[in-house]
């Protein structure tokens, strides 16, 4: 498991490694490195997803890592409290950066091996903290830096957490 602490309180994830495994070593990575410290939850839509793990406070990319294959056709799906790859429009350009599904997006999923289907690769949940997501993606929004979408408050994670379920990995 992974928690995560935040200024709006603490969720924990759980890492699909079997079904999607670059991915959650990729972010395992990014998480044993301490990179989503200090990051901020920089993209928030109720009724669909909230974004963190690439921006600092002051709106600024922190410098990732190379990108990763897409994993979005291992049968995973976008539904409420699973965590995917956030990435640009070129399906394998995920690097650091996830989202939260605070709806069942079955838009995002994988249906095809081109450029309209590849869809968005789930590789985790949340199992404890729920709660706090549902807190995130209820706060209000507006556009920042050329931005839209951007909490009105800084959303920041302030701690991350890898359990020892983990070391091994």
């Amino acid at each position: 498991m992974i928690t995560f602490r935040t200024t709006m309180g603490d969720f924990s994830i759980e890492l699909d490694f079997d079904k999607a495994p670059v991915t959650a070593a990729n972010f395992l990575q990014y998480a044993r490195d301490d990179f989503y410290t200090g990051t901020i939850f920089h993209r928030v839509i109720n009724g669909f997803m909230v974004q963190g793990g690439g921006m600092d406070s002051g709106m600024n990319e922190k410098s990732s890592r190379a990108s990763i294959e897409n994993e979005a056709d291992n049968g995973l799906t976008n539904e409420i409290g699973t965590l995917a790859m956030a990435r640009t429009g070129d399906p394998h350009s995920a690097s650091s950066q996830f989202f939260i599904n605070v709806a069942n997006n079955g838009f995002l999923n994988h249906s095809g091996k081109n450029s309209q289907g590849w869809g968005y690769a789930v590789f985790g949940k949340i199992v404890d903290g729920m709660d706090v997501v549902d807190t995130i993606k209820a706060v209000k929004t507006g556009n920042s830096g050329g931005h839209q979408d951007v909490p009105s408050d800084i959303i920041e994670i302030t701690e991350t957490v890898v359990g020892e379920e983990y070391a091994a990995k």
